[in-house]
């Protein structure tokens, strides 16, 4: 198995360096996003890469910017080095199909976020008091069932630390009110062309999150979308309420954390087995040939 890229050095300036994609800038109007191997669980960048995990990422979100572009425009501007600007033609090799060209936006500081099933936190928070990010939800409702119809719990942004939950009413302060109602409808219509298109491969969406920009006034869908770092993938044959199904995304990692007692899920992050990495990418990789992206 080949190394994995933990980061990206290039002569260009530095727009921003996130937990997994260094972004720098292409002119006054554009950005270039590179997905590094990285990964991270828990809000802590894990010590070893996934190999070739972000090629996966982009070519996955590339599949998913395209399928949804009649819903919402999105922020790609090329994603093929060939066509990307001269200055940027003796880095081809290093930055192909792992990285997008991207007109620059003005970022929301909010995360739309979309739950079609029971599952982590909202699981917790469900068995504590009936709610999901506050939404009352029917009594009697298992681990992985599937909700009777999906829910938006948008939560902030941090550039550190964890994201918080935020209930509709503060999502529209930050937004503004008729802005917040455009989000959320954009979001569920997102989530809901997302599980047609996976359940029609064999899998099911439990949930996802979205991220959006402003540009000339209107809403673009920027960062990633529908990859497996962003949402939770099931496999469908294997779904049943009452337990966690076999996930294609980061869960075997965040599984693997769990059963570490001498791991307090603050920096600096363990060291992950060779097992645990190939069983990552395996996933990831599976989740990738389901959409027929070819890495």
């Amino acid at each position: 198995m080949a190394e994995a890229i933990l980061t990206t050095d290039l002569p260009f300036p530095v727009f921003r360096r996130g937990k997994v994609r260094d972004v720098y800038e292409v002119g006054g109007d554009k950005l270039l996003i590179v997905a590094t191997d990285r990964i991270s669980a828990f809000d802590c960048v894990m010590p070893e890469g996934i190999p070739g995990k972000g090629a996966i990422l982009t070519q996955v979100a590339n599949f998913w910017f395209g399928a949804t572009k009649d819903l919402v425009p999105n922020h790609l501007i090329a994603t093929k080095a060939a066509d990307y600007p001269a200055e940027l033609t003796p880095f081809r090799d290093e930055l192909s199909g792992r990285s997008v060209l991207v007109m620059k936006t003005e970022p929301l500081p909010v995360e739309c976020v979309v739950r079609g099933y029971l599952a982590g936190s909202g699981w917790k928070e469900y068995q504590a008091s009936g709610t999901v990010c506050g939404i009352s939800l029917p009594k009697g409702l298992k681990l992985a069932d599937r909700l009777p119809e999906p829910i938006f719990t948008p939560a902030t942004k941090a550039e550190s630390g964890h994201d918080e939950n935020i209930p509709f009413a503060r999502f529209a302060e930050i937004v503004g009110a008729a802005r917040a109602e455009e989000l959320r409808s954009l979001a569920l219509a997102l989530y809901a062309r997302g599980s047609e298109l996976a359940a029609a491969r064999g899998i099911l969406l439990a949930d996802t999150k979205f991220e959006f920009g402003i540009r000339e006034g209107r809403v673009i869908l920027i960062d990633e979308a529908l990859t497996p770092d962003s949402s939770r993938y099931w496999l469908a044959e294997s779904w049943k309420p009452g337990a966690n199904p076999p996930s294609l995304d980061k869960q075997f990692l965040r599984d693997y954390l769990e059963t570490l007692e001498d791991w307090d899920k603050t920096p600096p992050a363990p060291h992950l087995p060779e097992s645990i990495v190939a069983g990552i990418r395996a996933r990831y990789a599976d989740l990738a040939q389901r959409f027929g992206v070819v890495i």
